[in-house]
């Protein structure tokens, strides 16, 4: 795919309009895939908008995809983070791609490995560690580690910008398919709830998200600045 990037607030996104179209564009260009949501685009700086825009930006939130289709894009879809990276699992592991994992705390990432050797069997899992990168030299063990084992994907759980930060040292060393996944382990393992299907099928996780946790209200008020600048045409 040319570079037919979309600017939100400065913000590049690829209009990718299935997760087949995101696959082949990565698989031909490597890179770091980054998810886009609402908050991200509004609130975007300096540093965040040179992180998304020197890799692969997809919509991850229903706010990015709407603010897409308002510039014309109408065959844009939502592809959520804490589902595409399984969808790269399932997809690639058939053709005994290899993988290595960064993230979470040790049982989480422990957990995750488990239930992945369960769930794909064959799986090819060159390494694995929790995200908690105490030194330096620890540092420094895990981009060797990446560049002698050369894993086809690599997938990080730290949070934003964190884990792109990480990752760009990595793709430096070792050019792959890379996924900043952040909480995905936690949901995964069952460590952390994810929005029942109902509520993210009709696109309201956010919604379910804050009845769970009404203090998300200060959060949640930006999306409806956001969707206002979107409708102005500001974003």
């Amino acid at each position: 795919m040319k570079d037919n990037r979309v600017s939100l607030n400065g913000v590049k996104v690829y209009p990718f309009t299935s997760f087949d179209q995101l696959l082949t564009h990565v698989e031909r260009e490597k890179g770091i895939l980054v998810a886009i949501n609402a908050e991200k685009i509004l609130h975007a700086t300096d540093q965040t908008r040179a992180i998304i825009n020197r890799n692969i930006g997809y919509c991850d939130g229903s706010g990015a995809v709407l603010a897409m289709k308002k510039r014309g894009h109408g065959e844009v879809v939502k592809i959520a983070g804490c589902e595409l990276w399984l969808k790269l699992v399932a997809a690639l592991s058939p053709q005994k791609r290899s993988f290595y994992l960064v993230g979470s705390k040790q049982t989480v990432i422990e957990a995750t490995v488990a239930k992945l050797r369960k769930e794909f069997p064959g799986i090819h899992i060159v390494n694995y560690r929790n995200g908690y990168i105490q030194s330096e030299e620890e540092r420094q063990a895990l981009l060797d580690d990446i560049a002698t084992k050369k894993p086809d994907v690599v997938f990080v759980a730290m949070g934003s910008p964190k884990q792109e930060l990480l990752m760009e040292e990595m793709a430096e060393r070792h050019p792959a398919i890379y996924q900043g996944l952040g909480g995905s382990f936690d949901v995964y393992t069952g460590h952390v709830k994810r929005a029942p299907q109902w509520w993210v099928d009709h696109n309201l996780e956010f919604a379910y998200r804050l009845i769970k946790q009404p203090s998300r209200i200060k959060r949640q008020i930006h999306l409806l600045r956001f969707l206002w600048l979107v409708e102005m045409g500001r974003i």
